[in-house]
């Protein structure tokens, strides 16, 4: 038993703990960008009430076994006897299924780039991306060496030449087409149906034959964030399609862009990206990773470009709400076209490097399984509620929070299994909060990221 459990009985012996109550280059292989499709009324209010008990509600199935280092003690009891652990896929330990597929370790968290030039490798590395999804008109051999020769594995179509590099260990995984939920060019300047679910289902069942040594990727449209989105033609409504189509896949994914989006009732809410990821959670009944792309340029609004502030809002939302990966969407069609906007852009490259670091840095806290009832968060304004996620390791208490309205509010947390008078550092703030009676209050404007680290 760890000094945190040991400590913790003796707290609930005693009575004193708390019990719960909460993308450079415009010249580069160009093509229609697959995931920027336009975003497109309104759902309800992801984060919920002003008191939140945590950042997701999904099925209790689909769980798999903790890791030893953190989470829980001594290989399954939780650090604290009071924790409730949520569902998940498992973390990076989800991926040792397969021999070829991504790293098994946990200080591996994917962070993807969209069907970007493979010769913009070394300079995605640079900033902290360590995966390529897409190639385009590709696999070819020379793509597939040139990232190789960059480190930069990949997950790309399992075409002839895919099938060739079997033992490449350059490919992690293989991909379906892209967005197949949505209405599908019928080549004559006109829209189809969506592909049916269930045809999506047997390919990825063809690939898994084909190479049982990989997993196979998926990534869907925005109706799995937003109902009314009219890309969807005659499969609109139907969102019994989505645990169909992700019977298909492995790891699934979904892209929405609200920070760019032209429809009003998308525009600015960035809660989007995560209601998104909650409900696929909930679809795939966390069996299997989510993942989510994050808007990075204009893609197509030259009035609004997204900004390093909604950059980490979106990339944090996604993360407390339980994305196991992300992505970044660097092309841009207006007011000219990018393929690497996201090197183009120098704010919103900095601030994206500064989160990869940040992501990398907490791999193998985000690789634990969260604890749903370690906290319960207040807001001083109803109207923007602020989630969280909360992970225990042998040495702090993580607690990470986003205010899901951009509007400031102040938050009062009330913390389970931590000394009443610990202490928070706010991470990359260069400050830290004490604790009084095991309650941390601290304000947010609005969107605003605080991630504490609490110690005793």
């Amino acid at each position: 038993m760890t000094k945190l459990a040991r400590r913790t009985c003796a707290w609930l012996l005693a009575g004193a703990c708390l019990a719960a109550a909460g993308c450079g280059d415009d010249d580069a292989a160009a093509d229609d960008g697959g995931t920027g499709d336009d975003v497109a009324d309104t759902a309800d209010d992801t984060g919920g009430e002003a008191t939140d008990d945590g950042a997701s509600e999904v099925p209790d199935d689909g769980t798999t076994e903790t890791p030893d280092d953190a989470s829980t003690d001594d290989g399954g009891e939780p650090l604290c006897p009071t924790d409730e652990l949520l569902p998940w896929a498992g973390g990076s330990a989800y991926y040792a299924s397969w021999s070829n597929g991504p790293p098994a370790d946990p200080s591996y968290f994917p962070i993807a780039v969209w069907l970007q030039a493979p010769r913009n490798a070394a300079a995605y590395a640079a900033i902290g991306v360590n995966l390529f999804v897409g190639l385009w008109e590709g696999p070819t051999d020379a793509q597939l060496t040139e990232l190789a020769g960059a480190s930069m594995p990949v997950v790309c179509d399992q075409n002839e030449v895919g099938l060739a590099h079997l033992a490449d260990p350059t490919i992690l995984s293989w991909m379906h087409q892209d967005e197949p939920d949505n209405a599908q060019s019928d080549g004559s300047g006109g829209w189809g149906p969506c592909v049916p679910p269930e045809t999506i289902r047997d390919l990825g069942a063809a690939m898994r034959a084909a190479d049982p040594s990989r997993p196979v990727y998926l990534n869907l449209g925005q109706g799995v964030a937003w109902d009314d989105w009219v890309g969807r033609g005659v499969c609109s409504d139907h969102n019994e399609h989505y645990p169909i189509y992700s019977e298909g896949a492995d790891i699934v994914s979904f892209d929405i862009y609200p920070a760019t989006s032209d429809r009003e009732a998308v525009a600015g809410n960035l809660w989007y990206v995560a209601q998104g990821v909650e409900r696929l959670r909930g679809w795939v009944a966390d069996a299997k990773p989510v993942w989510t792309w994050i808007e990075t340029t204009h893609i197509s609004n030259p009035d609004v470009r997204v900004t390093p502030h909604q950059l980490r809002a979106e990339v944090w939302m996604a993360l407390i709400h339980g994305a196991m990966g992300l992505g970044y969407f660097c092309h841009e069609f207006e007011p000219s076209f990018l393929e690497a906007g996201l090197l183009h852009y120098d704010d919103v490259r900095e601030e994206a490097a500064a989160l990869n670091a940040r992501i990398r840095e907490l791999a193998p806290v985000l690789n634990t399984q969260s604890v749903g009832n370690a906290v319960t968060v207040t807001s001083s304004d109803a109207a923007v509620p602020v989630a969280t996620m909360v992970k225990r390791t042998p040495e702090a208490t993580w607690l990470f929070a986003v205010a899901m309205r951009d509007a400031p509010t102040r938050a009062t947390f009330t913390l389970t299994c931590v000394a009443p008078e610990a202490t928070a550092e706010v991470l990359g703030e260069d400050r830290t909060v004490a604790l009084s009676g095991a309650v941390l209050t601290d304000d947010f404007a609005g969107y605003d990221v605080h991630l504490y680290r609490v110690v005793d």
